[in-house]
């Protein structure tokens, strides 16, 4: 087979704290030389990408999605997310197993990565989901292939609510990987949604949804999960955190890599608040709930400190017509692959986080927390999953420009300033400026454990 060989030349790269000019050679699926300050380098048999004027960092990695394949593929499916994603210049994503069937097993599991295998543009890695009695299985989970585990200790569809003490002790003292949870405690949740429905009816608004899943519920659902993973030295990882309070139980005393409890805080929850809610309405109605300014501000402080060590999407996508019906029957989640790195963007231009900081939340942090085997930075040697940026490029978020098989955005009518111009995936160009390239798809990731 013939080499590839290509260069992007004289970009701007964001890497690990720096930004610097020069030129990435790619040879096949691979970084082969950074080469710094090297406008004048001559590479005669090489593809020449130019990057001058652009910005390169190093493939988001998403380590929360739910493309709803299989069993909900009206909403979405591996396919149609992954180009969303890699449009958004995301190269590897973690897709939950809150599927149809539920994966509570490792054939399930198995299934899964072997349909992805098929039709994923980016990278791809599935949760081994928990229940309340599949221990048996979550304990084979093989943790040089798969991200992680996941547990539900709040909302959940199906069979996939852990509530069990029992259960949580066993799979947090047995488990072989990472454990990734959501957390918002169920009896407060019900307690609340009774009053409020009580009081309410069906003519409830959306703005209540804080209120019913309540900063109680998180805290409560979050102590507690934080508390069994010290009890048993779980390695824990907490999704989509929201409220100010929760910040207590992070620590940003040792490095990252020494961590066994790191967190995570969405995109949404960083964009939206409650005030939101009244324009939205169940266009921002996610679980946990997008909670009050003062909270989104405690979130972005967590970030900047380091208590808060990943930024992912927790990309949901529902029909529109789901999204339509009133407040109690409507599901919560959205779409946000496609959106989440230019929102990111524009709060670096409007001075919230610099370039270097949303590179170390989005790409290289998701791959030391995960142990993901030579992707999440720009090195020799590492995979080419790399990202082209154009920072002053204004485009409007449409109907028309929207990728998600769901159709909407939470963002439509948002006018971002920057833009992804192309994303690589293992030295493979899938995305350029609105043109893809699916001959080559993405590979399942593996993990250095």
């Amino acid at each position: 087979m013939n080499t590839v060989k290509k260069v992007i030349r004289g970009a701007k790269i964001i890497n690990e704290g720096k930004v610097f000019l020069g030129d990435v050679v790619i040879v096949d699926d691979t970084i082969h030389e950074i080469k710094e300050q090297s406008l004048n380098n001559n590479y005669s048999d090489f593809e020449i990408i130019d990057a001058k004027g652009l910005y390169l960092i190093p493939g988001v990695i998403d380590d929360q999605v739910h493309f709803r394949d299989p069993g909900i593929t009206y909403k979405g499916d591996i396919y149609s997310e992954s180009r969303a994603a890699v449009a958004g210049g995301i190269t590897s994503f973690m897709d939950m197993p809150n599927t149809i069937p539920n994966c509570l097993t490792q054939e399930i599991l198995q299934n899964k990565y072997d349909h992805a295998s098929t039709l994923s543009i980016a990278n791809y890695s599935f949760y081994m989901g928990a229940s309340n009695d599949n221990l048996s299985e979550v304990v084979k989970t093989n943790p040089k292939n798969v991200c992680g585990i996941k547990i539900f200790m709040g909302s959940s569809t199906g069979n996939m609510l852990v509530d069990n003490n029992d259960t949580l002790e066993g799979i947090f003292s047995n488990a072989p990987i990472l454990v990734a949870v959501h957390c918002e405690d169920e009896e407060t949740i019900k307690r609340n949604t009774t009053e409020y429905y009580e009081k309410y009816g069906d003519s409830i608004s959306t703005n209540l949804h804080p209120e019913i899943r309540s900063s109680e519920a998180c805290y409560l659902s979050s102590s507690k999960a934080v508390s069994l993973a010290k009890k048993h030295g779980t390695r824990l990882h907490v999704l989509h955190l929201t409220t100010a309070k929760e910040m207590e139980l992070f620590s940003n005393d040792i490095p990252l890599s020494e961590k066994k409890i790191t967190a995570e805080a969405c995109i949404h929850h960083l964009w939206f608040s409650d005030k939101d809610y009244d324009k939205k309405g169940n266009f921002i109605k996610w679980n946990p709930a997008i909670k009050s300014e003062s909270d989104r501000e405690a979130l972005i402080d967590a970030l900047h400190s380091d208590k808060i060590d990943v930024i992912a999407t927790d990309h949901a996508p529902h029909s529109l017509e789901e999204k339509q019906r009133p407040y109690f029957k409507a599901p919560s989640g959205g779409p946000m692959v496609q959106h989440a790195l230019p929102a990111m963007l524009e709060m670096y231009h409007n001075g919230v986080f610099t370039l270097e900081k949303i590179v170390e939340k989005m790409c290289h942090n998701p791959s030391i927390i995960f142990n993901i085997e030579k992707r999440g930075f720009i090195r020799k040697g590492y995979k080419a999953d790399l990202t082209l940026l154009d920072l002053n490029n204004p485009h409007t978020v449409t109907k028309s420009n929207i990728l998600y098989k769901c159709g909407w955005s939470p963002m439509e009518g948002q006018t971002f300033k920057s833009k992804i111009k192309a994303t690589f995936v293992n030295g493979n160009k899938v995305y350029d400026n609105g043109v893809f390239n699916d001959e080559k798809l993405g590979e399942r990731l593996t993990f250095n454990r």
